[in-house]
């Protein structure tokens, strides 16, 4: 028997069958999403047990995130070269291995090493549930598929703190990656059975565009580095930043010259051509920006302002997907009554109002404050991902879908990492401005602060027994107080920069056109 009378088109599986594969590829999707954020709120636990300082451990989560930026727009070339099952059912078996040595890290050097591993093998598993889900439905099916896919994109993260919140508090670090062994093992034995929709092609690996790849990963790797250390080092003023920056400059114009001149390109840049799927790119870096940016303050208001645990922060924000998943039905009714294109602009737009209603940010805000702004959140997720995702890949052939989807999900990825670096340099600078600000009004001209400071150093020099003791305190406090009042204005701040991120890509959906969905691909397609 060949490897061609193995295969099976998705014209001659039953529908229970199709729903079931793609459904097991689901999971593994979620995984790999979910383990994106699931260490941002058990980092300092993780520097902890590792005896790593808060620089090092930054890096966990870094490190998986350099590795997985890589691999997505890889994607479409290493599905043809393996094929659909062999790459998924790899990547799986690697991914839950590297989530074994996760657990098992024995410094905070073996645990980046494994968290890169891990983000690479993850990362290859995003963009192939895309191609499957287009190769296996069609019409109305493919509409809850690709819903189904857009909920996952956006729950998964959204998801990933309260996760790791609520592990880390009732059993320790190392189970945020031994929980991925269970589905990872059924994952690598399930794929390979029920997915045989197309062949391995082993002679791309003599044709492969190895340049192009190498400028891809300097590219790509160096920007991730350069977006993630930036605010902390000051962008261009560190030395090291400003090599990687320059690094991911030059490779970044040598990939895309590459891509456009090279006949057989590792990520085709020619699919930009199409105006959705331009379009939805950059809608789907805008939705990376919203949701990886507020996932990115949310917890760190709960965290600097409030000083709230990893489990109470991780509750505080589970509002965001109760509501997106309550918000499924809902998007399914409109999905029966509305085009595509204005369910999207009714879930941007419910995002830019969300971001909206954090400007009255105070520094005692909590779950119940946060509960409106965290809900209309979800609801936007819901509404904008999934349209997205079919007006983008829905009108592709099938011939561009594998290079297409990589490509689509590495502007989210894009996306997040930029919308969190410009959050965090927003919010050192706008802190610093707010704090002159308010400082300038507490001089000796402010009768109210004058008396209250006081009455506040006469009753600490009163505790401590030492009146100059007491004064020093209860400056030391005012400042406490001053810088507070002031980063609270840095968040509300940065959640209106992104408010207005949302606001033009709701004006842009118009743009859109509706798409005329191509017929079901056979196998020889792949």
């Amino acid at each position: 028997m060949n490897a061609a009378s193995m295969l099976v088109q998705p014209s001659q599986m039953s529908v229970s069958a199709k729903v079931f594969a793609f459904g097991v590829m689901c999971v593994g999707m979620f995984v790999a999403l979910l383990d994106i954020q699931i260490v941002s709120a058990s980092l300092r636990d993780i520097g902890g047990g590792l005896s790593a300082g808060n620089d090092e451990t930054t890096w966990v989560q870094t490190s998986y995130l350099i590795a997985e930026i890589i691999v997505i727009p890889l994607s479409g070339w290493l599905t043809r070269m393996m094929s659909t099952r062999w790459l998924f059912a790899v990547s799986a078996a690697g991914f839950t291995l590297t989530s074994l040595l996760c657990g098992l890290a024995w410094n905070i050097q073996s645990m980046i090493v494994f968290r890169a591993l891990q983000g690479f093998l993850g990362g290859s598993m995003i963009p192939t549930v895309f191609t499957t889900a287009f190769a296996f439905f069609e019409n109305k099916q493919r509409v809850i598929a690709a819903s189904t896919i857009g909920a996952i994109a956006s729950l998964a993260p959204t998801l990933g703190p309260t996760v790791g919140g609520w592990i880390t508090d009732h059993y320790s670090w190392h189970w945020l990656f031994f929980i991925n062994l269970a589905p990872g093992i059924f994952i690598t034995l399930a794929v390979p059975r029920l997915v045989r929709i197309d062949l391995p092609d082993w002679s791309l690996i003599r044709r492969a565009d190895y340049a192009g790849i190498l400028f891809m990963s300097l590219f790509l790797g160096c920007l991730e580095y350069t977006l993630e250390e930036g605010p902390r080092w000051d962008w261009l003023g560190d030395p090291v930043i400003a090599a990687t920056a320059w690094i991911s400059g030059i490779a970044g114009l040598l990939f895309v010259w590459r891509s456009l001149t090279t006949a057989e390109p590792v990520v085709d840049l020619r699919a930009l051509k199409d105006r959705n799927f331009a379009l939805g790119c950059f809608f789907s870096f805008v939705t990376g920006i919203g949701i990886f940016a507020t996932i990115y303050l949310t917890p760190l208001f709960l965290g600097r302002v409030r000083g709230l645990s990893a489990l109470q922060i991780g509750l505080a924000v589970f509002s965001t997907g109760v509501f997106q998943i309550l918000s499924i039905p809902l998007y399914a009714w409109l999905t029966k009554r509305l085009d595509l294109r204005w369910i999207m602009m009714i879930g941007l737009a419910l995002f830019a109002l969300s971001m909206w209603q954090f400007a009255p940010l105070t520094h005692d805000w909590g779950w119940a404050e946060l509960l409106v702004p965290q809900a209309l959140r979800g609801m936007g997720q819901q509404l904008a991902v999934p349209p997205t995702v079919t007006l983008t890949l829905g009108g592709l052939a099938p011939a561009r879908l594998k290079f297409a989807s990589g490509l689509f999900n590495l502007m989210r990825n894009l996306g997040g990492a930029i919308g969190i670096a410009l959050c965090a340099t927003l919010l050192n600078d706008r802190t610093n401005l707010h704090f002159m600000r308010l400082a300038d009004h507490l001089n000796a001209g402010n009768g109210s602060m004058v008396d209250a400071l006081r009455a506040l150093g006469d009753g600490m020099g009163a505790q401590f027994g030492d009146a100059l003791q007491g004064q020093a305190a209860a400056l030391r406090q005012l400042w406490q107080l001053t810088y507070r009042e002031a980063l609270t204005m840095s968040f509300a701040d940065a959640f209106l920069a992104v408010m207005v991120c949302f606001v033009i890509a709701t004006l842009m959906v118009p743009l859109m056109r509706k798409i005329t969905p191509p017929k079901a691909p056979s196998a020889d397609a792949h």
